[in-house]
């Protein structure tokens, strides 16, 4: 009876080291996994490993084709008239969801953000100080069913806001055009609600394809599509703007001519690690998901590779 009555304390003793011990493993990798976030401020570690895209990719093939993964469509040509893009995949660094892009070690990119009444009430004093140099403000839209044109309803709120905060500024409208004729009349809309201000970055046509719902633009062909871009866009250079077209990449190789648009600076859409597009492009928003203090819940983040407040034409 002692002897059994020994074991049971020691048996004990033993099963409650283990639990202390077990306790202290946990507590110990806990603490290596918690890690201090940088500033915004911080000196960006240029040495961070590219990591490879997960999504659809784009491969050339010597120079005269490219793969569209998962697309019936499969090789498409490349178009040599075409500027190809020069951006180098191991010259962009991430931080705090953030993108940069450097040269010699200096980052020559600027960050931003687009914004619309989706946003809704923006701190735009908030936004500037966490580091966002300019923001693109949606100014109106044309509806996917009936077609009407429509201000967005915090346009002039957001400019406002913006211009006060010291903040770069650009305008998008964003299209569901079927005809040139109606592309003309986004970009008389735009002109009339701009008034005249000044603005540091383009004025962009943004024309997406609608994928869950029925559309009237469903049956839309790339020869109408890249004819109511080039209208759109040169309207607004006539109006002493600079244009810009917005596209995603499937989009942008299944349904425009590309080598009729080459006038136009391009902003890429494509939710990457790392961009695949094999064109070139002056904006790329490779974020719908990002935050940002001053706006409550998501906005769309993009790095810019051209100045345009400096380098205006």
């Amino acid at each position: 009876m002692q002897l059994k009555k020994l074991s049971g304390v020691q048996s004990m003793g033993v099963f409650l080291l283990l639990v202390i011990l077990l306790l202290i493993v946990v507590f110990v990798i806990l603490i290596c996994k918690q890690r201090k976030e940088p500033d915004p401020g911080d000196v960006l570690d240029v040495d961070l490993p590219v990591v490879p895209a997960t999504e659809e990719k784009i491969y050339e093939t010597t120079g005269e084709k490219i793969f569209l993964e998962n697309s019936p469509e499969g090789w498409l040509p490349v178009f040599a008239d075409v500027p190809a893009c020069a951006y180098q995949n191991e010259k962009f660094v991430s931080r705090n969801d953030r993108v940069y892009y450097l040269e010699e070690n200096q980052i020559i990119s600027r960050f931003g953000i687009d914004v619309s009444y989706h946003q809704k009430e923006i701190d735009w004093q908030k936004v500037k100080a966490s580091g966002v140099e300019f923001a693109f403000i949606r100014v109106g839209r044309r509806g996917y069913t009936e077609g009407v044109l429509t201000e967005d309803e915090y346009f002039r709120q957001n400019i406002q806001g913006a211009r006060d905060a010291g903040i770069d500024i650009g305008v998008y409208f964003y299209s569901q055009a079927i005809t040139p004729e109606e592309a003309l009349e986004e970009a008389e809309m735009t002109l009339e609600l701009l008034g005249g201000m000044e603005l540091q970055y383009p004025v962009v046509y943004d024309w997406e394809v609608i994928s869950d719902a029925e559309a009237r633009t469903d049956d839309m062909t790339a020869e109408t599509l890249t004819a109511c871009c080039v209208t759109f866009c040169e309207r607004i250079r006539q109006a002493g703007y600079t244009p810009m077209i917005y596209q995603n990449k499937r989009t942008s190789l299944l349904k425009l001519q590309l080598p009729e648009l080459t006038n136009y600076d391009f902003w890429l859409a494509e939710y990457n690690p790392e961009a695949t597009y094999y064109y070139n492009y002056q904006i790329w928003q490779y974020a719908s998901d990002g935050t940002v203090p001053g706006i409550a819940g998501n906005v769309d983040l993009n790095i810019c590779f051209k100045n345009y407040a400096e380098n205006q034409e």
